[in-house]
């Protein structure tokens, strides 16, 4: 598995692991890496069928993506890193630290979930998308990942439609199978890495109550929930999020 990613930042310092969300690439933290990388080691990589990297048959589960995430971090030499994930990259960052306790330094997760049904409803998107392509779902998606304002510019909507409409319909779909069949909960009370719960207050796909209810489960996990914030809160509040970011992986470090 080739995996698309980028490094960005001093090569001696920290390794920060940023996990996208599913239907974007690697550009969803175009607004977090200037401000990382004057800290820390920036390593941005695309899921598999998304931006840069191939899709495999699905259906995947998170076991196979987490795993792309440890065979890039043996590629690189990277033996233990900070991770910050969004949706489906914070549903990773979950499972690596659940699994894989000792490559994670420190946690962030940000408008995910731990349990996200209906199952079927994930199952169903997998199907459409087989069948008519990830353009099907670009209308729908925009408004869920940001507030009215933000999802009805065209700028905005060229970005991310734009990504969500390139990303390989096998990818895609597998990747919505992940989410089908995951459910983290049993293994939350279990993380060690030090962990930052991020949610939006205006987020449909991942409502506060999901943030809430891993913030609860993890030991010593702190919650923050953003005001005027949708389901991508890190492109909608980048400098809130960068804030939150810098100060849990510095205090981490």
């Amino acid at each position: 598995m080739t995996v698309h990613h980028q490094l960005t930042g001093p090569e001696d310092a920290d390794v920060v692991v940023l996990s996208n969300s599913i239907g974007t690439d690697l550009a969803l933290w175009d607004q977090q890496v200037p401000a990382l990388a004057r800290h820390f080691r920036v390593l941005r990589y695309d899921q598999r069928g998304h931006g840069g990297t191939p899709a495999k048959p699905g259906p995947y589960d998170l076991r196979d993506l987490a795993g792309d995430v440890l065979e890039l971090l043996d590629h690189l030499g990277i033996e233990r890193a900070h991770f910050a994930g969004v949706s489906i990259g914070g549903m990773t960052g979950m499972w690596l630290a659940e699994h894989a306790a000792d490559r994670i330094a420190a946690l962030a997760l940000i408008c995910t979930s731990a349990e996200l049904g209906p199952r079927q409803n994930w199952r169903d998107r997998a199907a459409l998308v087989r069948e008519q392509g990830t353009t099907a779902v670009v209308e729908a998606s925009l408004p869920r990942w940001f507030t009215p304002a933000l999802a009805e510019r065209p700028d905005v909507a060229a970005k991310f439609g734009g990504m969500l409409g390139d990303c390989d319909d096998e990818g895609y779909a597998g990747c919505c199978e992940a989410i089908a069949s995951m459910d983290l909960l049993a293994g939350l009370p279990g993380i060690t890495a030090p962990t930052l719960v991020i949610a939006g207050r205006d987020d449909p796909a991942t409502p506060p109550p999901h943030a809430e209810r891993i913030a609860a489960a993890v030991p010593g996990a702190r919650l923050e929930v953003l005001d005027d914030a949708a389901h991508l809160a890190n492109a909608e509040q980048p400098e809130l999020v960068n804030d939150l970011l810098l100060d849990h992986f510095t205090r981490s470090s």
